[in-house]
């Protein structure tokens, strides 16, 4: 009798546990996304909606004016391509450094490996405002600044450090008995790192990828600091500037931040699968 009133007391505790996980988790998605509908919606309204002392959560009259002026007066299609380029060179970069560095570093025995993770994780102590002045320094002295490819290596120099202790603890989980099979078979350590190992750690790979592309795209200091010229300009940039000092548009203040959001939102539904595979996989060491 005890034991059967202990089980349903258990069984009645656990339900209230899953109740109050998912209420909470409810209450965390609505945060976040009761803003995004608002955004969306607002974006498809007048100015003189947005002003309106009770907004409607459906626009009435709905329009598209907001995102004609991104795409014809604010020029914000330019500064979408910029931005895709900045994002796209610096992702391909950081992979590809993280990709080699991880392999080597899980594979070769070298002196200062383990204060060369070190260095990589101290790197990431200091705030990015700290790197202004001296990517600023360096880039003015190659004539970098007002280029995109100026921007493409400080993207790719601040995100190289973490892409390369994720793909690390990736690297670790993949035995080493498979790079010795392929040796004994007479593959090189770049055949064996190309052939064998990389395509087990695509997971981790995009992961990465993603990481970086997400970093750059959302990024604002380095791009308004380095770049001042509006051919080059990226996306954030642009968004920022329609908040003046005299007045805000809401409407196409949020059509831009939408049009924003569009691209992040297709590649994370896209590739989450291995976006979520490879950043749990490499957490836990086989």
């Amino acid at each position: 009798m005890k034991k059967t009133k202990s089980l349903k007391s258990m069984k009645r505790a656990k339900a209230v546990h899953g109740a109050f996980c998912y209420a909470l988790l409810i209450i965390m998605a609505l945060a976040i996304l009761i803003p995004m509908l608002w955004m969306v919606t607002t974006a498809f309204r007048t100015e003189a909606q947005t002003y309106a002392p009770r907004p409607e959560w459906i626009p009435n009259p709905f329009t598209l004016d907001a995102f004609r002026m991104f795409f014809g007066i604010y020029n914000f299609g330019r500064m979408t391509l910029n931005s895709f380029i900045t994002c796209g060179f610096a992702m391909l970069i950081c992979v590809a450094i993280a990709s080699l560095a991880g392999y080597g570093i899980t594979r070769f025995t070298f002196r200062g490996r383990k204060q060369l993770m070190e260095f990589l994780l101290m790197t990431q102590m200091f705030p990015s405002v700290m790197m202004v002045v001296p990517f600023f320094a360096i880039l003015s002295r190659v004539n970098l600044i007002n280029n995109l490819f100026g921007l493409v290596l400080v993207y790719a120099a601040t995100n190289v450090a973490f892409s390369t202790w994720m793909l690390v603890s990736y690297f670790q989980t993949i035995p080493i008995e498979l790079d010795e099979a392929a040796r004994i078979d007479g593959a090189s350590h770049f055949r064996t790192f190309r052939s064998v190992i990389f395509p087990l750690v695509l997971p981790g790979v995009a992961a990465v990828a993603l990481f970086v592309f997400f970093n750059g795209w959302n990024e604002y200091m380095y791009s308004s600091v380095l770049i001042s010229s509006d051919r080059f300009k990226t996306l954030t940039v642009g968004i920022v500037s329609l908040n003046t000092q005299n007045q805000v548009k809401w409407n196409d203040l949020m059509a831009a931040s939408t049009m924003s959001t569009l691209p992040l939102a297709i590649l994370f539904i896209c590739f989450q699968k291995y976006f979520i595979a490879g950043m749990t996989s490499g957490s836990v060491k086989s």
